[in-house]
């Protein structure tokens, strides 16, 4: 009986393991097909899609050059853009709100449920319904710059990340923050010197997160940043068109897989600590 429940559960276990061996392969295909596109001539990415780049399908580093130096705006410049973007918005992200989850996890007032369900139902609404408003808002704010369009990040990025970091405030003993009050700690010298260590698990889990939706977006810098003066990497690629509107996939492709080899880099490096912050941030409600 002992064998047969073995048996039967062995081949559960591998029988999902094939599942999920399926769902990552056609997940890895694009990323592979965008790797292989880059190295072909722009001919044959279009009528050779799936073919491996070799002969006279073959460009070698030409596309990447070709992408890095086409038009009048440079592409190290997207890079400077979209590295101080990311940057400026995990850092305000991360830093505010994680204030805010530990006071309204600790304050137990209805102003601070009410904010909490506040952020929390931020996170369904679709940017769709807001884009158009929030770009004529962040104009006349002067939010359209690099240095503080990471201000509009925060208001986007915060549903979630004040939803982890309160599921972790609640399962840090109340004890600690009382000791430390105790010796003469203030409430900013109690969070940066006594909770904010204690929050580096959901700290590093929501920073990726963060890191890799703002750098990947689109749209939010499109629609808000003058375009011809200041154009992230998302932006530059879109921008990749020759005469009569004609597109050089080659060089798009190349672009394309320098800009997600840093993502795919920092992921892989990091991808513990998103198991670690999001299994710490879901201890309690």
């Amino acid at each position: 009986m002992n064998k047969k429940s073995l048996s039967s559960e062995q081949r559960r276990k591998n029988t999902l393991s094939i599942i999920l061996g399926v769902i990552c392969v056609i997940y890895v295909i694009p990323v592979l097909m965008v790797v292989i596109n880059s190295f072909k001539l722009n001919t044959y990415v279009k009528t050779d899609t799936f073919a491996l780049p070799t002969g006279e399908m073959y460009a070698g580093f030409d596309n990447f050059i070709k992408g890095m130096t086409f038009g009048n705006y440079p592409f190290i410049k997207s890079v400077c853009y979209s590295v101080v973007i990311t940057l400026l918005s995990a850092f305000l992200i991360l830093l505010f709100t994680s204030m805010a989850a530990w006071y309204i996890a600790r304050v137990n007032s209805m102003f601070c449920k009410i904010l909490y369900f506040l952020c929390v139902f931020s996170m369904v609404i679709p940017f769709q319904m807001v884009m158009f408003t929030l770009s004529k808002t962040a104009d006349k704010l002067k939010l359209n710059t690099p240095w503080t369009i990471p201000i509009v990040y925060l208001g986007f990025g915060a549903g979630l990340a004040i939803f982890m970091f309160v599921g972790f405030v609640k399962s840090i003993p109340l004890e600690i923050e009382e000791a430390a009050a105790i010796d003469g700690c203030g409430p900013l010298r109690t969070y940066f010197s006594v909770v904010l260590p204690m929050l580096k698990p959901t700290m590093i889990s929501v920073g990726i997160l963060e890191i890799m939706w703002v750098w990947n977006d689109y749209l939010l810098p499109y629609l808000v940043l003058d375009i011809n003066e200041y154009r992230t990497i998302p932006i530059h690629i879109q921008y990749l068109k020759g005469s009569y509107g004609t597109v050089d996939l080659g060089a798009t492709m190349a672009l394309i897989l320098l800009s997600i080899i840093p993502v795919i880099v920092f992921y892989l490096t990091c991808q513990k600590h998103i198991i670690k912050g999001v299994a710490a941030g879901a201890v309690k409600g």
